[in-house]
This record gives C-alpha cells, sequence and structure tokens, in this order.
C-alpha cells in the first residue's frame, strides 16, 4: 500500500475504512467483469475513491451506458459466487512474468522494483489475478449493493500526451438502502449542478477560441459577481482592511524570493520574455503586498497592518480537472495579508475567523453544517516540503489551534496538508453532492518575513521581524458563485438575484403605467425589468419562474387605477396587492439588510 494511501485510511473511521475495503472490492469485482466481457483489454488502474470507484480501460471496442445492464449482470456473477480475495506476495521478475502482456502493470511493477520491494497481488478466485496492495474485503459476496454510474474519458497518469483511456465510475454500499439514498442525492446533485444552472440562466459561458477553464460571465453573471465584490470590499474597509491594487503578473525572481517558483512551478504559467526581463502571471498576490509594505519603514504603532486585494490569479489547471466555475485557470480572489507582531497573531486569527463566520452567515451557510475548520498541519521530516523549523512549527500550529478551541470553532486536524511557509486553517464547505471543498485559508506565515526580510520598530527601538497572516474572506467569487448558485439551486438570495423585479402588464394599456413602476424601482436602486411581449400573461410568469427572478409585479386596470402593483413571488405564492411604494420600500429592506428569503 502506498504511503499517501496508508495516511488517507489512517485519517477515516473504522465503518469509513470498511466502506472503503468493500469498494476497492468492488473496482476489481468491475475489472474482472470487463475483461470477461471485453478480451483482450488491458487494465490500467483503478481505485476506491470517497464516494465509489473507478477503474481505466484500454479496450479498442467503444462502449457506453447502455452496456452498464450487461456488465452488471457480470459482475453480480462474480458477487454471487462469493469468491475470496486472497493476497500474495511475489517477486517483480515474477509479476513481471505474470503481467507481460499488459504495459500499464509492467509501469507499476517497475516503480515497485525501484524502491525494493516484493510486489502485492490480489487473486479473486480463479477468475482473476491483479497487481494490487489493498485493502479489500474478504470475499466478493461482500459487496451486497453497487451500480455503475458514469463511462468518460481519461489520459493515462492525467496527462494528454499520453493515451486516452476508457474509464467507467460506479458506487458500492453495504446495503441497498445506503445505495438508494446516495443515487437519490446524486440526482438532486444534477438538478443543482451550478454548470446547468448557469447555462439555464444565462450567466457564464465558455469558447473554445478563449480557452478552456476561461469563463466569460454574461451581464447576468457579472451582477451576482460584482454584488459580492462591494459586498466583501465595504465589509472589509469597516474592519480595517485597506484596499490596494496591484498587477496579475510580475517578474519571475519575485517568486523565486517567495520560494514558491520551485513549489508551485509546475502549476504556473510560463516566463514571458519581455525587454530584458522574465515576468510570469502571478499564482498569488502576498509577494506583491511584501513588497508594497518594504516601500516604506513601519512603526509597531501602525501593526497590524492589513493589505487586501481583489486579487487576479492564474495557475494551470489539467484540461481534465476544470469544472465550470468551480476549478478555473483565472480566479478573482478576496486576498489579503496581515503584517502583525507576534504576540499578536492570536487575536488578529480571531477577527479573521469571525469575519469569515460574517460572510458565510450572511451567504446562508450555517457553521457546522455547510462548513466546519481544518486545521492544515505540516510534517517536521519532510523538509522538501516544509521549512525547516520545528520551534516555529510547534508555535504556530498551537497558536491555530488554540484560536480554533478559543471560538468553540468545529474543527478536525490534518496531517501534512499545510503550506510550504507555515500550518493554516481551512474553512471546508460541502458541496450539494455532501462532498468537502476548501473555500477560504488562514495561514500562519513566519517563512516570508525572513525571505523578503520584512521588518518594523518596536517600542524599545529595535528593528524585528513580524509574523504573516494570510487569509481569503470569500474565497475565488468564481468559486463561491458555483457554491451559491448549487446551495440555493440558482434561487440566489434578492440582494445576489441578478434580476430583482420584472413587471408584467397585463395587456397594452397597461405598458405606460407599468413602465413608470420599472422607472420608479430602477430609481430606488432595484433591478427591474418590463416584459410587455405577447405572450400569456401565464407564459411571462413561467418564463420569471424559471429564470429565478425574486419578484413579478401584475399590472391590470385595478393597479393602474389604484397606483398599486400585484405581488407574486417566484415560489408561485401571490401576496396581492400593494401601494407601489410600500413593495419598494420592503424589498429594499431585503435587499439592504441582506435577508435570506
Amino acid at each position: 500500500m502506498s504511503q499517501v494511501l496508508e495516511e488517507k485510511l489512517e485519517k477515516l473511521s473504522k465503518e469509513e475504512q470498511q466502506l472503503w475495503a468493500l469498494r476497492h472490492t468492488a473496482e476489481h469485482i468491475l475489472h474482472t467483469a470487463m475483461q470477461n466481457l471485453y478480451p483482450p483489454l488491458k487494465k490500467a488502474m483503478g481505485p476506491a475513491t470517497e464516494d465509489g470507484f473507478y477503474n481505466d480501460f484500454d479496450l479498442d471496442e467503444k462502449i457506453s451506458e447502455a452496456d452498464f445492464p450487461k456488465i452488471e449482470k457480470e459482475m453480480q456473477r462474480l458477487i454471487d459466487a462469493d469468491y475470496p480475495m486472497e493476497q500474495s506476495l511475489i517477486s517483480p521478475s515474477e509479476a513481471k512474468e505474470l503481467f507481460k502482456n499488459n504495459p500499464y502493470k509492467l509501469e507499476w511493477i517497475d516503480e515497485i522494483e525501484k524502491r525494493g520491494e516484493k510486489v502485492s497481488v490480489f487473486t479473486m478466485g480463479k477468475e482473476d489475478t491483479d497487481l494490487c496492495s489493498g485493502p479489500h474485503a474478504s470475499s466478493t459476496g461482500a459487496v451486497k449493493a453497487f451500480k455503475l454510474l458514469s463511462i468518460a474519458g481519461a489520459y493515462w497518469h492525467g496527462d494528454e500526451k499520453n493515451k486516452m483511456l476508457t474509464r467507467i465510475y460506479g458506487t458500492a454500499f453495504s446495503s441497498k438502502k445506503e445505495l438508494d439514498e446516495y443515487l437519490a442525492r446524486i440526482e438532486e446533485a444534477k438538478k443543482r449542478d451550478h454548470r446547468k444552472i448557469g447555462k439555464d440562466l444565462g450567466l457564464f459561458v465558455f469558447a473554445d477560441l478563449i480557452g478552456k477553464g476561461l469563463p466569460m460571465l454574461t451581464a447576468k453573471g457579472a451582477t451576482i459577481r460584482r454584488e459580492l465584490e462591494r459586498f466583501i470590499v465595504d465589509e472589509e474597509l469597516k474592519r480595517g482592511y485597506s484596499h490596494v491594487i496591484t498587477p496579475p503578473l510580475a517578474k519571475v525572481d519575485l517568486y523565486k524570493t517567495s520560494g514558491h517558483y520551485p513549489y508551485y512551478k509546475n502549476t504556473m504559467y510560463p516566463p514571458m520574455k519581455v525587454d530584458e526581463e522574465e515576468l510570469i502571471l502571478r499564482p498569488m498576490t502576498c509577494p506583491h503586498h511584501f513588497m508594497l509594505y518594504k516601500s516604506e519603514q513601519h512603526s509597531y504603532r501602525e501593526l497590524p497592518i492589513r493589505l487586501a486585494e481583489l486579487s487576479p490569479q492564474f495557475r494551470y489547471e489539467k484540461s481534465g480537472e476544470l469544472t465550470g466555475l468551480m476549478r478555473v485557470r483565472m480566479f478573482c480572489l478576496a486576498d489579503a495579508h496581515i503584517i502583525s507582531q507576534p504576540e499578536n497573531a492570536k487575536d488578529e486569527i480571531k477577527k479573521v475567523l469571525d469575519l469569515i463566520d460574517f460572510v458565510n452567515a450572511t451567504l446562508g451557510m450555517k457553521k457546522g453544517v455547510d462548513y466546519c475548520y481544518r486545521l492544515s498541519l505540516g510534517d517536521r521530516n519532510d523538509t522538501k516540503k516544509y521549512y525547516k523549523d520545528d520551534a516555529a512549527w510547534d508555535h504556530a500550529e498551537q497558536v491555530l489551534r488554540e484560536v480554533l478551541v478559543e471560538t468553540k470553532a468545529p474543527f478536525f486536524e490534518a496531517p501534512n496538508e499545510a503550506a510550504f511557509y507555515g500550518p493554516k486553517i481551512d474553512i471546508q464547505v460541502k458541496n450539494v453532492a455532501g462532498h468537502e471543498e476548501t473555500a477560504f485559508t488562514v495561514q500562519y506565515d513566519f517563512v516570508m518575513p525572513k525571505r523578503f526580510e520584512l521588518t518594523y520598530i518596536d517600542s524599545d527601538g529595535k528593528e524585528k521581524e513580524p509574523i504573516v497572516i494570510h487569509r481569503s474572506s470569500l474565497g475565488a467569487f468564481e468559486r463561491t458563485m458555483a457554491f451559491l448558485l448549487e446551495h440555493f439551486a440558482g434561487a440566489l438570495p434578492t440582494w445576489l438575484s441578478p434580476v430583482q423585479v420584472q413587471v408584467l402588464p397585463i395587456a397594452d394599456r397597461h405598458a405606460e403605467y407599468a413602465t413608470k413602476v420599472v422607472e420608479s424601482l430602477k430609481k430606488n436602486n432595484i433591478r427591474a425589468v418590463l416584459d410587455d411581449r405577447s405572450e400569456t400573461l401565464g407564459s411571462r410568469i413561467r418564463d420569471a419562474q424559471q429564470q429565478k427572478v425574486s419578484y413579478m409585479l401584475i399590472i391590470g386596470d385595478n393597479e393602474v387605477k389604484n397606483n398599486t402593483v400585484t405581488e407574486r413571488g417566484r415560489s408561485g405564492k401571490n401576496f396581492g396587492e400593494f401601494p407601489l411604494d410600500a413593495f419598494i420600500t420592503d424589498i429594499r429592506k431585503e435587499i439592504d439588510e441582506k435577508i435570506i428569503n
């Protein structure tokens, strides 16, 4: 078993480990069924995953989800036979002979041989022997409920230069009830997929001529982004942040100084030769903020200095990992760096967590339900990945741990997840499928001040070294938008809704008053549109509901006569007839107070 897998399994509970082993067994059942049905395919690799399993196959025959019933039937035969899963350790030379016709297995064997280890294989009765280190259930009969889910293409090792393989995804549980509940969640997740919602509501688009992972926001999508930007900038200014603007590119030397270049080189874009300089698109903003800080001398009386920025950043993501707005190649981060005296670090980190809790609450996320905290720790022995200073690591980790305990934050600890320059608190948000994603981070940095020679003049007149707290308050706007679209199934709170009110005159004779209503709404900074198309009223109401417009105002004879509007919600509820001024007062309160309705 690889060290990475061992570390992953150690973090799981006993029940989770058993489920992992069961799913790993189901993956073996899948690839055995495939080799029985589609000889002479070559099995590449296939692990258990957080919510199921998959396997990659090199086969000449094109298959689709229409073939799943046939594959599942063969899998069920193997399960019913209840074959034992038995492990053997053999020499690399024996393994090479056993898998001599499979270049994918031979590649793994070469790696094992370089480490001087025996090769682990698992045998499934008389049906199959495969290269694997486990863990597995004791027999195939342990798999009580399974389902194949989807099929996709996948490059070997995720490298576009390698051959495209056929990947089949599936899941397995210890009972049919658990499987049915999972499949129901998956169906709901499909309905709430932000990519589908974004297309249906006309919020963002992609273009091949622009490039993969580079979304363009429409006017509606840009409205959501703009409201989020205004919200977070205003809130940060209230809390003592100074908002700055720095260039989205810099000399490569800047990232060599910070140490990011060797660590993040593979996820950065290639340098550009410009005159006599090598420039690179920035993957993070902290070095820019350090140079701003260094532009003048600072006294302890000025600290903490909180530099914030809505920062465009660029990171290379493999094309197979790009996912709508969730994972892109250019994103904008609500970024900040707090330069503080070490003794004030705890108070500053508490203030950051308070800001993050406020942001999440405003966005409708409940602490402990929709998000929790992960204390991401370093490994003292891994000097390649982590800066070597055991005392500094111990102190920084303890500071973060004490903050989480003292603020009664729901958290868990995760070894070997820290940044190279210090431990961090990751705010883990659950998406609609129940998976955790890192949305915000708070990092304690004791390395960059040394690399950039950051100093301040202390009360004794001597130069001292500060610490830096890296933090994001709202995360990447693109990812946050994706979370919100899925969380609310597109029906965003009114303050974020691209169209807050749609005015619907019943007949042509009502159009003049309806136009005046729209004008009044716009004067009160309410995003309103007039829909006076010749479609039936019912059809226009359905269109507005499908577009998740917060409110519809129906205008007929009574409304024109009484200077009123009839209010209807996107849920279909009819709120009745109100004076226009009363409606404006109510919706402005909902917008200004960011009420989730």
